[in-house]
């Protein structure tokens, strides 16, 4: 959604960039109806996809290989599992790993014998190991190990797991990386992006890790089987709904959302343009204020699962849980009658809630709304070949005008000032991995990533006075072509006024993992749990049906635990 499209007239209109692109409300985002998990499984259910479970061979300490195959309308994909009993000395979550418990590809169609023996080869190496574009996704995820030993034990023994103990973590193994779009030699995005069952982002990998999922609890069961046949018994299904897939995500990712501006846009934009046509409802209808007030109440437990040994992140969930309570005792007060009962409820929560709770109040709205957002997702791909062009013909004048727009915190930001630019984006030679470094402890200069766009703007708008407002932007890159970066990003924010984070991406003070969650949030994460301010865990698919649950599934809210699940 461009600054061009216009909205009916008394429409609300969505909130303004520097409200939204701040890191603080970004690390602040909750999953919602719009994120990529909810989208997925909302589609396969719709069009009936159908799921099977070609080949199962694990041995009773966990070792062997499974296929899982999804058939939707038009074609099949297969996650092939590569199971092992790794020792615990090498176990780790880091980038440098070299072995896993599991690792898994998702496959083009169904691999035959020669194709699973193939990647036998390959997939269980990672880095190590090369793959084709009939593979569009390689990924690799570690037990936790005391965890997924208890729920053995007592699935073996006959009785079900302890449900504390479930709670508490949340799943048997985390991924430590789901690569795709062309990485180790797998399929380029373009081979499926017009597909339409991955046109929205990060389908692919979402499919991947749902029945990743499957295939764990399948996992379980039959080492429990194998071990004591007489006495196993299968997990309850409300606990094992319960058990997602946990992920370990670190440096990798976080400046993906600045090296994309325009698809960052496009989610930014789908979810203020939801939370607009929320807010420009003139009413709510008995029903709709039901399931608000259901969803409200689901969030509360929801929050009183989350646990985390970050001493931020802790203080942030013990406030949203004040907030909340507070939340509640407004709606049993004020109710949501009268005109635009959901713009009267945003206003007052921006005035009385803290930025988490904002943030988890944007997607409690969406609740009772599919029918008016869920479309939104559609919009939330980009074509970003289209806006990389530069505009040579722009005046030097109007290029100012965006900068003084787009970037006005930067522009006030003392450079000088050593807090200010205190860090360095750079690539690992290693891993080729993104790292942060600090800039004046560290001879990393040189080998800076273009990752600091405020700090370039303001560079650029120096250089940008100097020069003739009639002057063309094409004479201004030819004179100063170290701008010409940052003369695109200008450009593409004044077309997508969510493209640009509006915060200091090099200060000292600038928390990575701000910008991992709110790329996690879109995924549709859940209790984040930062283990530094680099790297953070969290959970996928928590309460989500199981392939052959799908069809029997009632509204697409597993975000959010039953309360009748709870008490039982």
């Amino acid at each position: 959604m461009t600054r061009t499209e216009t909205r009916a007239q008394g429409a609300i209109p969505p909130r303004p960039p520097s409200t939204v692109m701040t890191l603080a409300r970004m690390g602040s985002f909750h999953q919602c109806r719009l994120s990529f998990m909810r989208v997925l499984l909302r589609r396969m259910k719709a069009e009936n996809w159908r799921f099977e479970r070609r080949l199962f061979e694990i041995d009773a300490k966990g070792v062997g290989r499974a296929v899982y195959t999804a058939h939707g309308p038009e074609r099949s994909y297969s996650l092939i599992a590569y199971a092992n009993d790794l020792p615990p000395e090498k176990r780790s979550d880091r980038v440098i790993a070299t072995e896993w418990d599991a690792t898994f590809t998702l496959f083009d169609g169904i691999p035959t014998e020669a194709d699973i023996e193939r990647l036998s080869q390959n997939i269980p190496k990672q880095e190590a190991g090369r793959v084709t574009d009939s593979e569009l996704s390689v990924s690799r995820a570690n037990r936790s190990v005391r965890l997924f030993d208890h729920v053995v034990d007592c699935l073996a023994a006959g009785r079900q797991p302890e449900a504390e103990q479930i709670w508490a973590v949340g799943y048997l193994m985390r991924t430590t990386a789901v690569y795709g779009s062309g990485k180790l030699g797998a399929a380029d995005r373009e081979k499926t992006e017009n597909r339409p069952e991955f046109r929205a982002p990060f389908q692919v990998e979402m499919l991947s890790v749902y029945l990743t999922r499957a295939f764990v609890l399948d996992l379980v069961e039959e080492m429990a089987r194998l071990r004591s046949p007489d006495t196993a018994v299968a997990m309850d299904p409300t606990l094992r709904r319960s058990l997602g897939i946990g992920n370990s995500t670190g440096l990798g990712m976080a400046p993906y959302l600045i090296n994309h501006p325009v698809l960052l846009n496009n989610w930014i934009a789908a979810r203020e343009e939801a939370l607009a046509r929320i807010r420009s409802l003139t009413s709510a209808s008995e029903a709709e204020v039901a399931r608000f007030r259901e969803m409200l109440a689901r969030s509360i437990l929801n929050v009183s699962y989350w646990r985390s040994d970050h001493p931020m992140q802790r203080e942030k969930v013990t406030g949203l849980a004040r907030d909340i309570a507070l939340l509640v005792r407004h709606v049993e007060a004020a109710g949501l009658a009268g005109d635009h009962p959901w713009d009267g409820l945003w206003r007052w929560g921006e005035a009385n809630l803290g930025m988490e709770a904002q943030e988890l109040l944007v997607s409690l709205m969406m609740e009772p709304y599919g029918r008016l957002v869920d479309d939104l997702h559609i919009c939330m791909a980009a074509d970003e070949a289209a806006a990389h062009r530069i505009d040579g013909t722009m005046r030097v004048e109007a290029l100012r005008t965006i900068v003084e727009d787009v970037y006005s915190w930067a522009l006030t930001t003392d450079w000088t000032a050593q807090a200010a630019q205190a860090r360095v984006w750079y690539t690992s030679e290693e891993k080729l991995e993104p790292r942060l470094g600090e800039r004046f402890e560290e001879p990393l200069a040189p080998y800076e990533q273009p990752l600091a766009p405020g700090r370039d703007a303001a560079a650029m708008y120096a250089d940008l006075t100097a020069m003739s407002g009639d002057d063309t932007v094409a004479a201004f890159v030819l004179a100063h072509p170290e701008h010409r970066h940052i003369v695109r990003r200008a450009q593409i924010a004044a077309r997508y006024p969510y493209a640009e984070i509006r915060d200091n991406t090099i200060s000292a003070a600038m928390m990575p993992i701000d910008l991992l969650r709110a790329k996690l949030a879109f995924f549709g994460a859940s209790h984040f749990d930062p283990r530094s301010d680099r790297w953070v865990r969290i959970n996928m698919y928590r309460g989500a049906p199981f392939p052959h649950e799908l069809q029997g599934s009632g509204d697409d809210d597993w975000a959010y635990p039953r309360l009748e699940e709870a008490a039982e």
